[in-house]
């Protein structure tokens, strides 16, 4: 791979051992990002014309070729049930979150993405399918970025200013996203517990907002690391209390990412319910949606951005 497909050098070191502060509202400990992806009608299917079936889900036969209306009925609850009883959940405790949505997903059930912005979430990019974008070429790719960014705002009337990508981005994803100028940040980032600033080709910034996979419902169904809804609340609360300890020093970020067809059923939803009390009793904790978050990290770190590699300027990546 060429330095130009590729114009985001790896950093090893990060902040090291002097991290910037973010300054969380009202002096808290850890912001926390709780993620609601809205992948149901978007994922492949046999039965939808596609040449495969998606296959990540709860039952064990893969079927190859042709229509699985097990797997589909799986998807189904989520669209069906899970949105409502997740959303509902999240009212009762004042959570605001963003929903990670595939735009095939907001083009089939544009009820849901208004849902959303009515109950004051945000509603982000997550592909236009449910799919990687590893092997796309970079047309393609811009194409698929700029339909998703089109129906999202023709939906919900607010154009999508984050972008999440399953699985790997390709070389070119956050390029593009840089390149279109309405993108405000992007979620391809696990390697931190605070943002990252970069700078756009036009030298405004761009915010690389760090996501995690184990603290993600997704374990229930790709290891069984979480069977019991305790085993998905104890982990979160586990990293949250770390979290909230260091956050004494050095404020942190937090993401916890959620499915509807995945924690909706009832065994799993009392995880979600024991997380969000934990933390409203654990006080000093700003949950926040992800454009927030970028936005607060870009009124604290002013005018300075830190570009991946650089570490000319350690103090700068943050606010000040």
């Amino acid at each position: 791979m060429t330095r130009s497909e590729n114009s985001f050098p790896r950093d090893l070191l990060g902040y090291g051992p002097r991290p910037p502060d973010p300054r969380w509202p009202n002096g808290a400990r850890v912001a926390v990002s709780l993620v609601l992806n809205f992948e149901e009608g978007a994922e492949y299917s046999v039965a939808e014309g596609d040449a495969r079936n998606e296959a990540v889900y709860e039952v064990i036969d893969r079927l190859d070729g042709v229509p699985d209306t097990c797997l589909q009925s799986h998807f189904d609850y989520g669209t069906r049930v899970g949105w409502w009883r997740i959303m509902d959940t999240l009212g009762r405790f004042d959570a605001p979150c963003t929903v990670s949505a595939c735009g095939a997903a907001v083009q089939r059930l544009p009820e849901l993405a208004k849902d959303a912005v009515l109950r004051g979430h945000e509603v982000a990019a997550h592909g236009w399918r449910w799919e990687s974008h590893a092997m796309m070429d970079r047309e393609t790719e811009r194409d698929l970025i700029a339909r998703t960014v089109e129906v999202i705002k023709q939906v919900t009337g607010q154009r999508p200013v984050g972008w999440h990508t399953r699985s790997s981005s390709s070389p070119n994803t956050r390029a593009l996203l840089m390149e279109t100028g309405g993108f405000l940040y992007d979620s391809d980032f696990y390697g931190d517990d605070l943002p990252v600033t970069l700078k756009r080709p036009d030298g405004g910034p761009h915010v690389l907002l760090p996501y995690a996979f184990d603290t993600n419902d997704m374990q229930f169904q790709h290891t069984q690391r979480f069977v019991r809804a305790d085993d998905f609340a104890g982990y979160v609360i586990d990293a949250f209390d770390w979290l909230w300890r260091e956050g004494a020093e050095q404020p942190r970020m937090m993401s916890i990412g959620l499915h509807l067809r995945m924690l909706a059923r009832p065994a799993r939803m009392w995880a979600l319910e024991r997380i969000l009390q934990h933390m409203r009793d654990r006080g000093q904790v700003w949950i926040a949606r992800r454009d927030a978050i970028a936005r607060h990290w870009l009124d604290g770190a002013g005018s300075v951005a830190r570009q991946l590699g650089d570490r000319s300027e350690p103090d700068t990546a943050g606010p000040a």
